[in-house]
């Protein structure tokens, strides 16, 4: 039990029919940060699982617009503190760790702690999770830089600045991508901490759909690389473009060269229409990129408005 007399530190967290596991993970988050508001937002639960919150001793309230992204862009707003600790409802993370987590944010001054999982027990993940993090991390990786290591922990700790300047638009699972690359897009100070992670317990079942959410989180780093890197996104289609035009218009150029005429009207056609697709696409990502820019200009701007939380060194933890 670690005391963190001079924070606010409010653990966040989204549940959905959780009877099973709410309780311990209340439980076990009042006993690792006993200083800290521990709040449960419910998302339409057709069980137990408020009652349970409340009896643990959560401040308990209600999202009505289903999914873990409504919930966090509610949370977010809704909360005040100088640190937020968000989990899952599931009793999968390890609540021991959490003093660590805000410990190094306080002392660093970071606005992002990435509790990465770590396990040693098959059951943990279900199949086809570990190999689509995997991917999906890769993909992020190689567009916004490496900096973590497991992207879609749902075990973060984030400071006040990042919350309140984080615009949330995600409505799902794909929320851990979105607030990675806000803070990968801003170079906003962060680390990376291993915790352990263990299955749920028996009777507790995965809200996760792996295909289906999956996808959805791929269609969301795509978004996110075409709203925050649009010049290198539309780059890449303007080349496959040109590259079709020229494989049309290659003979119609030769055969032009060779007699003066054009016999091939319509190849020569449609190679001039890819070619115009290929310049029009470089040119809005141009054009993007400029737009991509002053945004990222105003979330920067949005973002310093919020003063950094960090604890002196002569302030003890304990």
């Amino acid at each position: 039990m670690t005391r963190l007399p001079s924070l606010r530190v409010a653990v966040l967290i989204p549940c959905y029919n959780e009877e099973v596991t709410i309780g311990t993970v209340v439980r076990d988050f009042r006993a690792a940060l006993p200083d800290a508001r521990i709040y449960v937002y419910d998302n339409n639960s057709s069980d137990r699982t408020v009652d349970i919150a409340r009896a643990a001793g959560a401040i308990v309230r209600i999202e009505r617009m289903q999914g873990k992204g409504h919930v966090v862009r509610r949370m977010f707003a809704d909360v005040d503190a100088d640190y937020y600790l968000l989990t899952d409802g599931d009793a999968t993370y390890e609540a021991a760790a959490a003093p660590r987590l805000i410990a190094r944010a306080a002392a660093e001054g970071l606005d992002l702690v990435n509790g990465a999982r770590v396990t040693d027990r098959a059951a943990a993940y279900r199949r086809g999770h570990v190999l689509g993090n995997r991917v999906l991390t890769g993909i992020v990786v190689a567009i916004f830089g490496r900096r973590l290591s497991d992207m879609l922990s749902g075990y973060r700790v984030f400071s006040r600045r990042f919350v309140k300047s984080f615009p949330v638009t995600s409505a799902g699972f794909e929320i851990e991508t979105e607030l990675t690359v806000h803070a990968l897009e801003l170079n906003l100070p962060m680390a990376e901490e291993k915790t352990a992670y263990r299955e749920r317990p028996e009777g507790s079942a995965s809200k996760l759909r792996t295909y289906q959410d999956g996808f959805r989180i791929l269609g969301t780093i795509l978004k996110l690389i075409q709203r925050e890197r649009p010049l290198g996104f539309y780059a890449v289609i303007a080349l496959a473009f040109c590259v079709a035009g020229l494989v049309s218009g290659t003979q119609v150029i030769l055969d032009f060269i060779r007699t003066g005429l054009v016999p091939r009207l319509p190849s020569a056609v449609l190679a001039t229409g890819l070619e115009m697709i290929a310049a029009l696409s470089l040119v809005c990502g141009v054009i993007l990129h400029s737009v991509a820019h002053a945004r990222q200009e105003a979330k920067r701007l949005a973002y310093l408005m919020y003063p950094v939380t960090i604890r002196d060194e002569e302030t003890p933890l304990a």
